[in-house]
């Protein structure tokens, strides 16, 4: 059982305020999205909250069953990202990509389970096909199939339905609805028929 604690987490770039004060707790089994504007902060704080940024005021922990702050080594094992700013390798293939992917991730990945999460996302028969053949839809089922391969304990969704048509929009929604149950969902979106998809909200200004 993971649990995830923010407290009063600010960040700023140099002069410019992105966010302030921003309070949650979230355990597996929660979910919480994060709304607002365009450039009101929302890919910034999941950045933080993933280690990218330092924050500039504010805490945030991450901690196992016996209160005990995760080491990074195990934040990053349990944890996966969806994203726009999220880059696969165009010169590589679907398989290649889930591959390389799993290797960095110290993971071992059989071609039956390659073939289980491509057709979890509506890839099947595509796995031969390099990603720069490949849709923007396309390539981010791709970017679900990756997160999905490591089971994460704690899943961040920036934009989560990003050039999807309404069939990816329902695997996105499937797949959300089918984690926040077992893990931590984190999701930062302006589309209000996402909203719902997480139990919490966190608006930023």
């Amino acid at each position: 059982m993971y649990k995830l604690i923010v407290k009063n987490l600010s960040k700023r770039f140099g002069y410019r305020k992105v966010f302030s004060d921003i309070n949650f707790e979230l355990s597996i089994g929660e979910s919480i999205a994060i709304i607002g504007p365009n450039g009101s902060g929302k890919s910034t704080l999941i950045l933080t909250l993933l280690g990218q940024y330092r924050p500039s005021k504010g805490k945030v922990l991450y901690l196992n069953n016996n209160q005990q702050e995760l080491s990074e080594e195990n934040f990053r094992s349990s944890c996966a990202l969806v994203s726009p700013y999220l880059q696969l390798y165009s010169q590589l293939t679907a398989e290649e990509n889930l591959q390389f992917f799993a290797t960095l991730r110290g993971l071992t990945i059989t071609g039956k389970r390659i073939d289980e999460l491509l057709n979890r996302v509506g890839l099947e028969g595509r796995g031969h096909d390099l990603v720069g053949e490949y849709s923007s839809g396309m390539t981010q089922r791709l970017k679900y199939a990756l997160a999905l391969m490591s089971n994460p304990d704690i899943l961040f969704l920036d934009e989560p339905t990003s050039n999807l048509d309404d069939d990816g929009k329902q695997v996105v929604f499937d797949i959300v609805k089918e984690f926040r149950t077992n893990s931590i969902v984190i999701i930062a979106t302006n589309e209000r028929d996402e909203y719902d998809l997480a139990q919490n909200q966190c608006r930023l200004n």
